[in-house]
């Protein structure tokens, strides 16, 4: 009997021995790691590790027209896989070019010549370029087939511009007047003439659902002479073909030549701007006004191009940045007063950027009591117009 109870004691002996060493061995599980940290069996049971946010080697396209790379997925489908505005993003090309920490906003809220990945409303595709910058298709020495992989790189790190910068108007006239709606104002400051030179949102281009009120105003203020910033002679006549189209002022003044299409880019640095610039203020100084500028919304391409035309004929370096600003108060209402922290941001980044450009000058303070008039008018030169032209533009467009 004795031999038996020692029988059953070591078999229970064996089981407990076996049973405490699977219990120690699953404790004592290898590390995992968890964004990059390891942690131990001993403290964790259970852990959902979180997916890689990442888009691996889609095909790209070049925007010809503004320039700059579309990474070819949807704005909706790109953000389904986790990113986010604000986030910063790393993209890689798969000839060896990579683009590291950058914005991922969903408007043009980077710094100039700043690159970022932007998400624009009505774009098909997410963008990667350089704001205001150099065409980034080229930049990169990209092609057709190549391919770009784009990845996270630290959440919400710029969270606070897209959250400062993200601005939408509204295609809904409402209660707005067709001036306000439309962006529409002559340039009475300094010594231009008065009422001869506006500018404003696309009489053309009804993406926005403001070319058929523009075009209203143009017959309203006897407008005679376009400087269309925007699109080229075959843009136009594909407007013109559509079943909506609303604006037959426009096209009696282009069926009568008395239209510069100049298809320019944002990039107001480039040669080819540069070059299109000179040949719309030679067009508007060989012909009648009042003149209209505009581009798709007359804020951007217009901005800079009305801020050389201010500059040289006169206008302080308040009046210039007031008659910029003007249009963020019509499609955002954002003033000095009511929002100083965006206006003030997008004063920087924007026009301070372009009237720091055009003189040369890094400092605005400086340009207080800097002639202005003498420093666009250098500015003119320096990109190719020649003096003849300018005199004439003069002429044209200050009283004297």
């Amino acid at each position: 009997m004795k031999r038996v109870l020692i029988i059953v004691f070591i078999v229970i002996m064996i089981a407990l021995i076996v049973f405490l060493f699977n219990t120690i061995h699953i404790l004592k599980t290898e590390p995992v790691e968890v964004d990059n940290q390891p942690i131990s069996g001993e403290s964790i049971v259970f852990h959902e590790v979180k997916p890689r946010v990442e888009l691996l080697d889609y095909n790209i396209s070049h925007d010809e027209k503004y320039g700059g790379v579309f990474v070819n997925i949807s704005i909706e489908d790109f953000n389904n896989l986790g990113f986010e505005y604000g986030d910063s993003v790393n993209a890689m090309f798969s000839n060896g070019v990579n683009v590291i920490d950058i914005p991922y906003y969903n408007g043009y809220y980077a710094e100039t010549d700043e690159p970022l990945l932007v998400a624009y409303p009505g774009y098909d595709y997410i963008k990667l370029g350089i704001n205001y910058g150099d065409d980034l298709w080229n930049v990169a020495n990209v092609s057709g087939d190549t391919t770009c992989s784009i990845f996270l790189n630290e959440p919400r790190k710029y969270l606070d511009t897209q959250k400062i910068r993200d601005i939408h108007y509204e295609d809904e006239q409402g209660d707005m007047d067709d001036e306000t709606f439309s962006n529409f104002r002559p340039m009475n400051i300094g010594g231009l003439k008065e009422n001869m030179i506006y500018r404003g949102a696309s009489p053309i281009d009804n993406k926005h659902n403001r070319a058929p009120v523009t075009d209203r105003l143009l017959e309203k203020y006897g407008i005679k002479y376009i400087i269309d910033l925007a699109d080229s002679d075959e843009e136009i006549v594909n407007f013109s073909s559509k079943e909506d189209f609303n604006s037959p002022y426009f096209m009696t003044l282009y069926n009568d030549n008395k239209v510069s299409a100049l298809s320019m880019s944002m990039q107001y640095k480039s040669e080819e701007f540069e070059s299109k610039l000179v040949k719309g203020l030679t067009d508007m100084a060989n012909n009648d006004g009042p003149y209209y500028i505009h581009c798709q919304e007359g804020k951007d391409r217009t901005g800079f191009v009305c801020m050389v035309v201010d500059a040289l004929g006169g206008a302080t370096l308040n009046e210039i940045i007031n008659d910029y600003m003007k249009t963020y108060e019509n499609y955002y209402r954002i003033n000095d007063i009511n929002d100083q922290e965006k206006y003030n941001l997008i004063k920087k980044a924007n026009i301070d950027a372009m009237i720091k450009y055009m003189t040369e000058e890094k400092n605005m303070e400086n340009l207080k009591t800097s002639d202005l008039s003498e420093l666009a008018e250098k500015y003119l030169i320096r990109i190719g117009m020649n003096q003849e032209n300018i005199n004439k533009l003069k002429v044209k467009i200050i009283d004297t």
